[in-house]
């Protein structure tokens, strides 16, 4: 594991190398939780609660969801992408590692970069400017920490799957905008999940989607209690062993299927 821990210090160093475009995402994520603030704030206009959430839970949903989103969030399927185009990939099968895992270090790299020099200090601004509500239980942060670690292996390995099409389609740029759409969409990063339609709800119970940040945005702001969380962590683990299956049976075919355009 040596190799692979060192993969994550490496990628870690090639962040702050360049975090000067962090610091301003810093301000860009200040921007768009401001505007859910007054979005969500003219929504509630007076009302006690919505859907289970009062307002103050509602913007802190909103924070914590955007600066969550920071730390699981990677580009690791375009990387892949972008290396099969360039005929890289046949240079990267034949060292000693597995390609599929030296990514998801990488992009675990780059996550607990952007946790410290992102999440943690972006919260802690816009908590000056907007008013949230930070629980006081060590159990709520214990799980949410442990909710977001699956969030990113979750979040990441969506990305593998679709990165590993390229094999197949050789130019899936297309796919990986719609992925991202669909995961802002459908993980509860725009919309709290409890906002849909219940038969959307249903449906939407049956794709990994809402355990990337729908469910560590739920625990921390309290909007689940007790067993609702005991469900919700299960629920991600479930997800994070399942998608391993397709990610696995796609490597095997795509490493047959493997044509090197550039080089």
């Amino acid at each position: 594991m040596a190799k692979y821990i060192e993969m994550i210090r490496i990628r870690f160093l090639m962040m702050l190398a360049y975090r000067t475009n962090y610091y301003s995402g810093i301000l860009i994520y200040s921007i768009n939780i401001g505007a859910y603030y007054f979005l969500w704030t003219a929504i509630y206009s007076g009302k006690g609660e919505l859907e289970g959430l009062s307002v103050i839970q509602m913007t802190t949903y909103i924070a914590v969801a955007w600066m969550a989103r920071a730390f699981y969030f990677n580009n690791i399927d375009r990387e892949i992408a972008q290396e099969i185009k360039e005929g890289k990939v046949a240079v990267e099968l034949i060292r000693p590692y597995h390609y599929l895992l030296m990514k998801l270090m990488q992009g675990l790299g780059e996550g607990i970069f952007r946790f410290a020099f992102f999440s943690v200090p972006g919260l802690i601004i816009v908590s000056f400017i907007f008013p949230f509500n930070f629980s006081g239980e060590l159990s709520v942060w214990v799980f949410f920490f442990l909710s977001l670690l699956f969030s990113f292996i979750i979040n990441t390995q969506i990305n593998l799957i679709v990165g590993i099409l390229t094999f197949f389609f050789y130019n899936n740029d297309g796919l990986i905008r719609a992925k991202r759409v669909v995961i802002d969409l459908f993980s509860g990063l725009l919309l709290p999940i409890s906002f849909y339609p219940v038969w959307a709800q249903t449906v939407m119970g049956y794709f990994p989607f809402q355990a990337i940040s729908y469910i560590p945005s739920m625990i921390f702001t309290e909007g689940f209690i007790g067993s609702e969380i005991t469900n919700a962590l299960l629920f991600q683990v479930f997800w994070a062993f399942v998608l391993i299956i397709p990610i696995q049976l796609l490597w095997m075919l795509a490493k047959k299927q493997l044509i090197v355009q550039g080089g």
